[in-house]
């Protein structure tokens, strides 16, 4: 499901128990020097990452002053975050004279800790070339290093590494639990481009060998991804980046199950396992 950009005045784009995503949840917060907002989501874990700006955040009288280092856009600088429990009160403040802040979230049903992530504790990984129009940078926010800390929440930002190429090839999906070959993971994606007037597009193919779905992908779509093989690809001349919010069904380690007929060009793609087991 593709969801065009929208001034969605800092109510969730993806809501609990969505219809598409069930397991995942969605906001864009934006915030002037000096306002707050505070929210609490009964059901689902979170994690708030500042796309720009900074904020200082409370979670039920824990604080974390100044995350988020970025000004311009997201290619300026590392990501930061905080991990928020299940069903926590959050306050966060903006305390730069802007800011835009990604929540993401996944059901569970267990209260943990919670805890933040700076840019000096980014997970990253690179992978593909520009040999094979795969070429990539992930950065795990809630990635491998938390796995014992987060219930089943895994955030990522992932970025194009060059102008123009595929991403999330050789396809593949986690629609069933189907263990040990591939994991129900609900999946939501909100894109960004560089400039910003470039677009994509993203793949949905339901069935291998069958004709699937296509949507174009502009700056500020969101992508919901439910079940079906999902690559993407940017245009020629433009950077593409998209925030990744995966949310298990019985488990937080993501295993991808690849399309039967492309399967085979894993062995053809450098790094690709590397970044296969980062997904925990």
């Amino acid at each position: 499901m593709h969801i065009a950009p929208y001034d969605n005045q800092n109510k969730p784009i993806v809501d609990s128990n969505n219809e598409c995503v069930p397991l995942n949840y969605f906001n864009i917060v934006k915030l002037k020097k000096g306002e707050a907002f505070e929210y609490q989501v009964p059901g689902y874990e979170t994690c708030i990452v500042p796309a720009t700006g900074t904020v200082d955040v409370e979670v039920e009288g824990v604080s974390f002053a100044t995350v988020g280092n970025r000004t311009v856009d997201v290619w300026d600088g590392e990501p930061e975050g905080v991990y928020v429990p299940v069903g926590a009160k959050v306050t966060f403040s903006c305390v730069t004279d802007t800011t835009e802040v990604f929540i993401a979230g996944a059901a569970y049903d267990k209260v943990l800790e919670p805890f933040d992530v700076r840019a000096a504790d980014i997970d990253f990984v690179q992978y593909g070339s520009d040999d094979t129009k795969t070429h990539r940078k992930i950065k795990h926010i809630l990635g491998s290093a938390y796995h014992d800390r987060v219930g089943r929440l895994l955030v990522s930002e992932l970025y194009t590494v060059g102008q123009g190429g595929w991403s999330g090839f050789p396809s593949h999906k986690h629609d069933t639990d189907n263990l040990p070959h591939e994991t129900r993971h609900d999946e939501t994606y909100n894109f960004r481009f560089k400039p910003n007037h470039g677009s994509g597009v993203q793949m949905l193919q339901r069935v291998d060998n069958e004709p699937g779905d296509a949507y174009h992908i502009v700056d500020g779509s969101t992508i919901c991804l439910d079940a079906g093989y999902h690559p993407c690809a940017v245009l020629p001349g433009y950077e593409m980046y998209y925030f990744t919010i995966l949310g298990g069904l019985s488990q937080r380690s993501l295993k991808q199950f690849f399309q039967p007929t492309h399967a085979y060009q894993v062995e053809t793609i450098p790094g690709i396992k590397d970044m296969v087991a980062k997904f925990k």
